[in-house]
């Protein structure tokens, strides 16, 4: 009797769920199969994942049935949704969670992994003048939006567990105003609002692994599991990178109302992020364990490790 459980990966030909989908690919124990969800399965990356074992079915989150049936037979789902990838719109993606709630409710799932963020309005009120509000109803959309949609999966009764994730190291590389700078003096520089406090980061490909870990354990349900791999100040990220990179990197702590006005997509929406991570360094930090993430991980890797394999990547 084949005992393989059927995980239904949202997003799977993107970042975060295609980390998942390789996870589940790559699991030796054979105990998880991917179905990877896709609006475009005749995509040359949906493609490259049919042709390692994965089966690639249509989903879109703004259609219900269409989720239905791509959940409909599943032991579970990784959900998540793309606020850079879409049009960064939050009530959106609000709606999206709520619409993955209910067909993981039809198709009776068993367990579902909500991929979330905490809602910042909890911490800093709208009328709070420490950071601006945005889009007329937010402090970090992407967050909020987010963190709006659990009592979605909690209200119809879903077995979900809340999966917070963290700042990938690969936005060093690749994210808009997240990269390093180097400035016409020829310093490299590493400019982020976030003073001396500490910084939960990971790597992308072990946020999938530890997504395999939690599934692994169905005592998870319920529960809110933070990952990270390291909780760094910026200014050791900037020495680390420094080392690796066989160049000096500068920390430069960046207020955050100048960060919002650099001249970069998102710089408003990312500099409130980072200030919310500064402040309240505790919350961020304290919902984010690393010895939790290597037990659900053991592979977990610092950031110099991470490092070690990457640093060839960085261009200057």
């Amino acid at each position: 009797m084949n005992s393989t459980r059927i995980i239904a990966v949202v997003g799977a030909t993107g970042t975060q769920g295609g980390s998942v989908a390789r996870a589940i690919l790559n699991n030796r124990d054979g105990d998880f199969a991917l179905r990877a969800l896709t609006r475009k399965p005749s995509s040359a990356r949906a493609q490259a994942l049919a042709r390692a074992g994965a089966e690639v079915v249509y989903a879109d989150l703004d259609d219900l049935e269409s989720v239905k049936r791509a959940f409909a037979g599943a032991y579970g789902a990784y959900c998540m949704t793309d606020f850079w990838g879409g049009d960064g719109d939050p009530e959106r993606e609000r709606l999206q969670a709520s619409m993955m709630a209910e067909a993981a409710r039809c198709a009776g799932l068993q367990h579902v992994l909500w991929s979330t963020l905490e809602d910042t309005r909890r911490y800093v009120p709208l009328s709070d003048s420490r950071m601006p509000t945005l889009l007329s109803n937010y402090k970090v959309p992407h967050f909020d939006g987010k963190g709006e949609a659990d009592e979605a999966f909690t209200r119809l009764g879903v077995p979900t567990t809340f999966f917070l994730t963290s700042f990938y190291w690969e936005n060093f590389l690749r994210f808009p105003g997240m990269e390093l700078r180097k400035r016409d003096d020829g310093d490299v520089i590493l400019a982020m609002p976030m003073g001396d406090k500490k910084l939960p980061g990971i790597a992308v490909d072990d946020l999938g692994l530890c997504a395999l870990g939690v599934f692994r354990q169905t005592c998870n349900v319920g529960q809110t599991i933070g990952v990270s791999g390291e909780h760094l100040p910026c200014a050791q990220i900037a020495s680390s990178l420094t080392k690796a990179l066989g160049r000096q990197v500068r920390y430069l702590d960046v207020d955050p109302a100048k960060f919002r006005a650099w001249d970069f997509p998102g710089a408003a929406e990312l500099s409130n992020m980072l200030q919310f991570k500064r402040d309240f360094e505790d919350v961020f930090c304290g919902n984010r364990s690393v010895e939790r993430s290597r037990q659900l991980n053991p592979a977990l890797q610092t950031f110099d490790a991470w490092l070690s394999r990457h640093a060839s990547e960085f261009q200057f």
